[in-house]
């Protein structure tokens, strides 16, 4: 074997040992901060986690989601977890994603009858661009319930049997009442790597929602609609509709709330 050779092995086992180290080991969560939690995805297969093999696998120790040129999306597709959710809860996860990716993490959610892997519901929001990130969006139904920054009410609806298109505008919920802000925008983004693991937490007690990154506040919503807010439901995560994308979860644990 020559020395050329053995040198290029050399540093394909070192790339190797870093590609397949990254979804393994995470410097982000403390000892206090993982009490109570308990994994849910065990970094090997795909057990308890049903979605379309296409787009969905275990790489690296990691939940991955791939779309490619050739298998571009006609509508976002998620890959669920087939375990019971409780009502009230804690998620931490830490993700990647691609600078052109889009994906969330959907919970409180119902599945769609007819439509393999989607899911309706509440979503913790995050972009390659992290123009939505931290942000509260309902999928397929009141679309942006709180931007980044915002701290938010939604209020009953006056006509419960009004259609809910009535109220969007924008891709944005227009009965929401914002009563504070968490920061701006342009600065909670500073807080976000790109192109780098980032950790998610979502805290879901009752009707309140909150999103963190990095162990920063991006929203918070509390859900007066008694007609269209959910305390139960589905946890998935998503590929997006658009360009080729890549989203990489690891570590994703959850935690049980009284």
């Amino acid at each position: 074997m020559s020395f050329k050779r053995s040198q290029a092995d050399i540093i394909l086992f070192f790339f190797l040992t870093i590609i397949c180290g990254s979804c393994n080991s995470s410097k982000s969560s403390t000892a206090q901060d993982e009490k109570g939690f308990v994994p849910i995805f065990d970094g090997k297969s795909l057990d308890q986690w049903k979605g379309d093999p296409v787009y969905w696998r275990v790489e690296d120790g990691c939940l991955v989601g791939v779309v490619t040129r050739e298998t571009l999306l006609k509508r976002n597709t998620f890959i669920i977890w087939q375990g019971e959710m409780p009502e009230n809860f804690e998620i931490r996860v830490e993700y990647k994603v691609s600078r052109e990716g889009n994906s969330g993490i959907n919970y409180r959610s119902e599945p769609i009858e007819g439509f393999p892997f989607a899911l309706r519901g509440y979503q913790a929001d995050l972009n390659g661009a992290n123009t939505y990130t931290g942000s509260n969006y309902e999928e397929r139904r009141r679309t942006t319930l709180a931007s980044q920054g915002q701290r938010v009410v939604i209020p009953p609806l006056d006509n419960p049997a009004d259609s809910l298109q009535v109220h969007i505008v924008d891709n944005q919920w227009l009965p929401k009442i914002v009563t504070g802000s968490l920061g701006d925008p342009d600065s909670l983004k500073t807080h976000i790597r790109v192109d780098d693991w980032n950790e998610y937490h979502i805290i879901v007690r009752g009707n309140r929602m909150q999103h963190y990154v990095n162990g920063i506040l991006m929203s918070d919503v509390t859900d007066n609609d008694p007609v269209n807010r959910r305390f139960k439901g589905f946890l998935g995560v998503q590929v997006h509709v658009g360009p080729p994308m890549k989203i990489a979860y690891r570590n994703f644990r959850l935690k049980r709330l009284e």
